[in-house]
């Protein structure tokens, strides 16, 4: 579990009131187990419950619950509630001990809808093989099923705000992954894609509400290379979805394009540093659309300091210098709920967040 303070100098972050004395309204919890029954068969699945700021709500999740069956090293197969592979860490975000940083880049990694992305309900198809004349290995995963959102993630959460409240919000996804483990020891590049057709249902103004995809999609690109102590990644992400939005009476084009450039050096046991700067921009109108830079833009510096205090417990120290606040009409961050009086263009944030682990 972690438990985390963050202190802004103006505009509230993340659904919490920052800007005036801070928060602490920053928790979450996780219980998993993992058996393995039998050489080729392991079972596994995690509870989790958070508290964001007004997200998550202390609702306890079955996070994820999966059979994993491996006959081969090349072929391989799991279902249940399973993990999505979508880039470097989506499937690894919540292993806050092994991350050097107190938020991932929130460019391609949004906290506030972490519940969106974590996993499936379906199956997957995966493994690894090594190549001929020592070019490395790859390994992949492909996967369908259905998406099922939490009503306290950061979606249903910016709708609230517009009166409308969602009672569900999911649908069928497909996609896979595809990573090159190069020659080069500790590089490896590779890019996913997930296909998403969502339905959201709820009620506004007194009556029902539906929205639903006609596309909905991302790409992501990633290349990370880790040495020793070291380690240097890069993420690009676009994520493009086109809603038919008030019962069909209008339709939104979002295109979200983020990329961020990071890494970290472990300077002895119990201290490591780490920087990444995060590039967010969203075109709520489409790509072409005439909205200012200034609405639509989130870049990020942010630097890190991560203590290991002993082998259950980190402490990190990491600050957040922000240009530019993403948009109002898309879950990034800032939301007009709590920043009634409208956005300030920048944003100075500290965040503490210490995490246990057994």
């Amino acid at each position: 579990g972690t438990q985390g303070y963050i202190l802004t100098n103006d505009n509230n972050w993340l659904t919490m009131n920052t800007s005036d004395h801070g928060s602490g309204a920053f928790t979450d919890m996780a219980f998993n187990m993992s058996m393995q029954a039998t050489d080729r068969v392991r079972i596994a699945g995690q509870f989790y419950d958070r508290k964001l700021g007004k997200l998550g709500d202390w609702e306890p999740l079955m996070d994820w619950a999966m059979v994993d069956y491996r006959p081969k090293p090349w072929l391989g197969f799991r279902a249940g509630k399973v993990k999505t592979v979508l880039g470097l860490f989506t499937d690894t975000q919540d292993m806050d001990f092994a991350n050097t940083f107190a938020l991932l880049p929130q460019s391609v990694y949004p906290i506030d809808l972490r519940d969106a992305a974590i996993a499936h309900e379906g199956g997957d198809i995966f493994g690894k093989a090594k190549l001929p004349n020592k070019l490395g290995s790859v390994a992949y995963a492909a996967y369908g099923g259905r998406r099922a959102d939490n009503m306290h993630s950061g979606y249903p959460y910016l709708l609230s705000g517009y009166g409308i409240t969602l009672s569900s919000y999911g649908g069928p996804v497909y996609g896979g992954d595809f990573r090159w483990l190069t020659p080069v020891r500790g590089l490896k590049v590779g890019a996913s894609r997930l296909n998403q057709i969502i339905t959201g249902k709820g009620a506004f103004a007194g009556g029902p509400y539906e929205e639903h995809s006609r596309h909905d999609w991302t790409n992501q690109y990633y290349g990370q290379y880790t040495a020793n102590k070291f380690h240097v990644e890069s993420e690009y992400r676009r994520y493009l979805r086109d809603q038919i939005i008030f019962n069909g009476t209008a339709e939104v084009e979002t295109d979200v394009r983020g990329w961020y450039v990071g890494g970290g050096y472990r300077i002895n046991k119990w201290l490591e540093a780490g920087s990444y700067f995060s590039h967010y921009r969203i075109f709520p109108g489409g790509y072409n659309s005439t909205y200012p830079d200034s609405e639509t833009h989130d870049y990020d510096k942010a630097v890190t300091a991560k203590f290991t205090l002993n082998r259950f417990t980190t402490v990190k120290v990491e600050g957040h210098f922000m240009d530019g606040n993403g948009s109002a009409l898309y879950p990034a961050g800032f939301y007009s709920n709590v920043n009634p009086n409208g956005f300030a263009p920048n944003t100075n944030g500290l965040v503490v967040r210490s995490g246990f682990s057994f």
